[in-house]
């Protein structure tokens, strides 16, 4: 059976080598994908109907990932390869199934009873958001606006879940929809006043309501496409092309695998880094992923108060991949690799330039000194030259430009940047001065309103540091005022205490450096805003695991979500924020590190009719994990 490669990373100056060996977490390949289809379909009779709403990798157990490693040869055995797979039968039940990749037969079939329902997909999409069209009140309700219905495109939005119980949690969605007539901007034209309701599994419209006629906005103004554009311009740049120099030092001290998931996006596998001292590789993070991406409006109008995004879990941050432009998204000298997910039907879908690969120089400083006490000054400057795996997730108006950067330092950078377009009201006001109530938002054009939100981005990093056994140290850097004792001039320094998060480390405490320091990894935060919603706020009793920036939890592989498996409609009962609740023991143990980068995003005149990208992320760098610098012996530039 064909596989996609494991992606094991070596890099020099001038090239990036890939080895296309197979790895016990390699993302499934197409003839997975029909394998799946196939044993599935056959389990069940030729009458019933079966949608898959997900297909992915069913991880083998750690142990067995982490043996296989430690003895891999090119004959040895891998773990049996099996799928995990979310289907809706006869779109009325919910069903879990594992599948044998190798006999391509149904191991296991579980009927789900929870709460909650699974990722939408696309067809289901596109059926729904063309049920208006369709529908003789909408068609009159566009006519009253003097819209045209060839100008309107809908899209599906998930209502969440505000204590309704039974036939009140059934699966419905809301559709609303957007006015084109002059732009491709549709984001930036919504039909404000009109609220569509579609059952998913009927597929049929259950609702509607016209509450009445509020202009669309303008289309002038709103064309972001560069052939719309007119005179004036800003000032011209001179084009960079960065290509690597020619280096015959092997520089790369990283070997990581490379994974796709259609719910999370880009998956970094058993990322290790090679010790010059020690001539090994010394692990370092045996997975790491987008566990959640939660996007809460505060527009509490009647066809807003519901959007409260849950995109991984409900739409597929992996699902909603872009291919990558060469030369635009990623530098020439990037390497592009292609991803699979399956469609309603189970079939492979291949998305080309998912990933790009490259070399990142952009004239930054791995370290440097200059020493003019010495009889000859002395300079020594390092490049800073690292390696950056990157996707980009458009999930419906944003686009999410995913950065994980390797450093040879040791460090890994995670970074995020948020462009695309806004989410924006319709309204009736044309200048701020007419703006007396509460307006969820600023007025960035005349009749929109970009309303404010959150952005919150949950990740779930399985640190192995050295190791399994890894232990949290939280410690507060505190001023200390002098005792009058001392004879030192000072007033103050600063110590490390152990009670109050602020200086975030984990390690293994049984292994130390020569001077006896346990070896570790610190996180260092970017972005750490958190939720403004209160607690009994049915929002963010779904989202409770935004509440912290850092959650620390014993590794269990069937806790990866962070909003739970079943996002859709959820009432908050399978999340990280319940697991917590466990207090199970987390020093010496295998743990994982949940870490939500926030964003308060309150938009400005600047954000339209495209945003300009806002970036934060986050950084795991080494502590006390070398003896010392790690690339004091770096090249020479």
């Amino acid at each position: 059976m064909s596989k996609i490669p494991t992606f094991l990373f070596f890099f020099f100056s001038s090239t990036i080598s890939i080895s296309l060996s197979s790895h016990p977490l390699d993302p499934l390949s197409p003839a997975e994908f029909t394998s799946v289809q196939t044993a599935v379909r056959s389990h069940y009779s030729n009458h019933t109907s079966v949608a898959f709403h997900y297909i992915g990798l069913k991880e083998p157990p750690k142990s067995a990932v982490l043996s296989w490693l430690h003895h891999h040869t090119p004959s040895s055995a891998a773990p049996p390869r099996r799928a995990f797979i979310i289907a809706r039968v006869n779109h009325t039940t919910t069903h879990e199934l594992t599948v044998d990749l190798t006999q391509s037969t149904i191991l296991s079939d579980q009927l789900y009873t929870g709460s909650g329902y699974p990722l939408f997909t696309f067809e289901e999409q596109i059926a729904a958001n063309a049920l208006p069209l369709g529908h003789a009140p909408f068609l009159e309700s566009l006519r009253r606006r003097g819209l045209h219905g060839a100008e309107i495109l809908c899209q599906t939005y998930g209502i969440g879940w505000f204590g309704e119980q039974g036939k009140g949690c059934s699966r419905i969605v809301r559709v609303m929809c957007n006015y084109l007539d002059g732009t491709v901007n549709l984001f930036m034209r919504p039909v404000e006043g009109i609220a569509v309701t579609v059952d998913l599994d009927r597929m049929e419209i259950v609702g509607y309501r016209d509450r009445g006629i509020v202009p669309v906005p303008k289309a002038d103004g709103t064309d972001y496409r560069g052939s719309k554009q007119r005179p004036p311009f800003g000032p011209g740049v001179n084009a960079i092309n960065v290509v690597q120099p020619n280096n015959l030092n092997r520089w790369a001290n990283w070997d990581f695998h490379l994974g796709f998931d259609m719910r999370a996006g880009p998956i970094i596998s058993t990322a290790s880094i090679f010790d010059v001292d020690k001539q090994t590789f010394r692990r370092v993070l045996y997975r790491g992923f987008l566990s959640e991406l939660f996007v809460p409006y505060m527009d509490l109008t009647e066809e807003w108060y519901y959007r409260t995004f849950f995109d991984a879990g409900e739409f597929g941050y992996g699902l909603c991949t872009s291919s990558l432009l060469p030369g635009a998204d990623c530098p020439d000298n990037a390497v592009f690799m292609e991803a699979y997910f399956p469609d309603k039907d189970g079939n492979p879908q291949q998305l080309p330039n998912a990933f790009c690969i490259f070399e990142r120089y952009a004239g930054d400083v791995m370290w440097r000194h200059t020493e003019a006490a010495t009889p000859e000054v002395v300079t020594e400057v390092r490049r800073d030259v690292s390696l950056v795996v990157r996707m980009v997730s458009t999930v419906g108006n944003y686009d999410y430009i995913n950065d994980w950067e390797f450093k040879q330092s040791g460090s890994i950078k995670v970074t995020v940047g948020l462009t695309g377009l806004l989410e924006v009201r319709g309204a009736d006001y044309t200048h701020k001065d007419q703006i007396h109530d509460e307006s969820y938002g600023q007025i960035l054009a005349e009749n929109t309103i970009g309303s404010n939100h959150d952005h919150f981005l949950t990740y779930h990093l399985d640190l192995d540091v050295d190791g399994e056994s890894n232990s949290f140290l939280k410690s507060k850097l505190k001023t200390v005022r002098v005792p009058n004792r001392t004879t030192s001039p000072r007033k103050s320094y600063w110590i490390k205490l152990g009670s109050e998060q602020v200086d975030l480390i984990f390690v293994n405490p049984n292994k130390k450096t020569k001077v006896g320091n346990p070896v570790g990894y610190r996180l260092i935060p970017g972005s750490v805003a958190g939720p403004l919603l209160s607690d009994d706020d049915y929002v963010q009793i779904r989202a409770a695991f935004t509440e912290y920036n850092v959650w620390v939890t014993p590794y269990n592989e069937s806790e990866k979500w962070a909003g739970g498996v079943y996002v859709d409609r959820s009432r908050g009962d399978d999340t990280l924020a319940t697991w917590s609740m466990k207090d199970r023991e987390i020093e010496d143990r295998d743990i994982v590190v949940w870490y939500t980068l926030g964003f308060h995003h309150v938009p400005c005149q600047e954000d339209f009719p495209v945003m300009p990208t806002l970036s934060s992320g986050f950084e795991l760098r080494p502590a006390n994990f070398f003896e010392r610098n790690p690339v004091l012996k770096a090249y020479i530039s």
